[in-house]
């Protein structure tokens, strides 16, 4: 079956609902819209298939399978099929690093010495900023393509001899740079503490309690013809099928696979707090500040940000040979998005992307309504000159001198009514709730940034081009 004919004639799709049926639900116009954009993503980028999952009010609510798993001879993908998840898998060997935290088996704070002394500069490394990216060892799994010795088995310990044993690339501390390398010794560290397998932990501590059931390692357990193939495209080439990483490379960095609704279950024991200690999660969750004190919005394992619209969002993505996953939880929503595809390229961020826009509301603010009046109003005033002094603070007062006011009017009024004033960003800084608006005038867009003080007060008014 040919590509185009594939998605000129019947798009495969398999469905599965799982979770509870009532609150976490989706609406039915939802999964249409859901539906009908992963499946006009696949088509427009070629990828074969995704395979997604979502959680609502904390609850797995929706998991379907789009397209095909393997081309020739078609295989419809399933819910049930197991996709590589990559660097996804980072968080979980940060969380099994942590458990040995619980268990007093190591410190954040350990160094490498303490495990292999000949690594470069080992007396100087700590677990801590091997989570975090910030050791300053050299990444051997930098370029997004199938190298041509990464084809070969490997041992970890034969990755650390090569890579671990270099100059570093920096000083420890001072650099976010994303480093598989530091994750490979990760692995053999919990191996050497334990006597297990990372696997064999991470079922014992984690999986078996969440009924993730589907979970392999791609390292050591066969991938069979029941499993997606994996594809690529070579510039706006055909889709064609790609070579796996061979044993070895994947070790502790990116070395599992499941279904999307096992990595869901993943991120709602997460974001309920059931898989670690609360002091665990806060440094799982924590961005590790660098020594100048820049916030790289990378944590152990996740990266870690607010959205504009105010929402804690935990989130990576993962690239193996022929895979791509993307992973966001919002854990103060109860809502995580899973995107797990058998193709390169950008449809499951853009799959991602399109959901979480789709799913996230932003933060409605009961105060919001009463302070876009009174900015509106208080630009409507300024276009003319003047204010009201009870709306603002003293500082805002002194700032609006003659000479400001003068140009506020002589360049605002011209402009005539406004229109259209919206909030686009809010958030929290200095005790005050800061604002930011974009307004329409008959030939001009402005931008407002505004800090509003507890009592309702204006603490800033600044106005600008947008």
């Amino acid at each position: 079956m040919s590509l185009r004919f594939f998605f000129r004639t019947s798009f495969w799709v398999v469905v599965c609902f799982v979770g509870q049926i009532g609150a976490a639900e989706l609406p039915i116009e939802t999964r249409s819209a859901i539906d009908a954009l992963v499946t006009r993503t696949l088509a427009e980028s070629l990828v074969p298939s995704a395979s997604i999952a979502i959680v609502k009010d904390g609850q797995l609510a929706y998991a379907k399978a789009y397209g095909l798993a393997r081309l020739e001879p078609a295989v419809p993908a399933t819910e049930s099929m197991r996709y590589k998840i990559a660097s996804n898998s980072k968080q979980m060997t940060a969380a099994a690093i942590l458990r040995l935290v619980e268990m007093r088996k190591l410190s954040l704070d350990d160094t490498v010495a303490g495990f292999f002394p000949e690594l470069t500069r080992a007396r100087d490394i700590t677990v801590r900023q091997l989570l975090s990216h910030t050791s300053g060892y050299a990444d051997y799994y930098a370029p997004d393509y199938l190298l041509p010795y990464i084809e070969l088995p490997v041992t970890p310990r034969q990755i650390m001899q090569k890579w671990a044993t270099q100059p570093l690339d920096f000083e420890p501390g001072t650099r976010y740079e994303y480093s598989n390398t530091g994750y490979v010794i990760l692995g053999q560290m919990i191996e050497k503490r334990t006597g297990q397998s990372l696997l064999a932990f991470l079922r014992s501590q984690f999986f078996d309690r969440l009924a993730m059931r589907s979970v392999v390692d791609v390292d050591t357990d066969a991938w069979s013809t029941t499993d997606p193939q994996g594809y690529t495209r070579y510039a706006l080439g055909p889709v064609r099928p790609v070579k796996p990483e061979g044993p070895g490379w994947m070790s502790a960095m990116g070395e599992l696979a499941m279904t999307a609704s096992d990595l869901a279950r993943w991120n709602m024991a997460l974001a309920d707090g059931k898989l670690l200690s609360a002091a665990s999660l806060r440094s799982l969750t924590l961005a590790v500040p660098l020594r100048d004190g820049t916030n790289p919005r990378y944590a152990l394992g996740l990266g870690v940000s607010q959205t504009r619209n105010g929402h804690r969002r935990w989130a990576h993505s993962g690239i193996a040979s022929g895979f791509l996953s993307i992973n966001i939880n919002f854990p103060d929503d109860g809502v995580a998005i899973t995107v797990l595809t058998n193709g390169d390229g950008k449809a499951s961020s853009a799959i991602a992307s399109q959901l979480e826009k789709l799913l996230m509301e932003p933060i409605r603010n009961p105060f919001a309504p009463a302070a876009l009046e009174r900015a509106n109003a208080l630009l409507t005033g300024l276009q003319k000159g003047s204010y009201e002094r009870e709306w603002v603070t003293d500082d805002l007062a002194g700032y609006f001198t003659p000479q400001v006011l003068s140009d506020f009017s002589t360049t605002l009024g011209p402009l005539g009514p406004l229109t259209n004033m919206q909030e686009v960003s809010s958030g929290n800084r200095g005790g005050m709730a800061r604002r930011t608006y974009t307004v329409n005038t008959a030939t001009q867009k402005l931008s407002v940034e505004t800090y509003f003080m507890a009592d309702g007060r204006l603490h800033q008014f600044l106005v600008s081009p947008n």
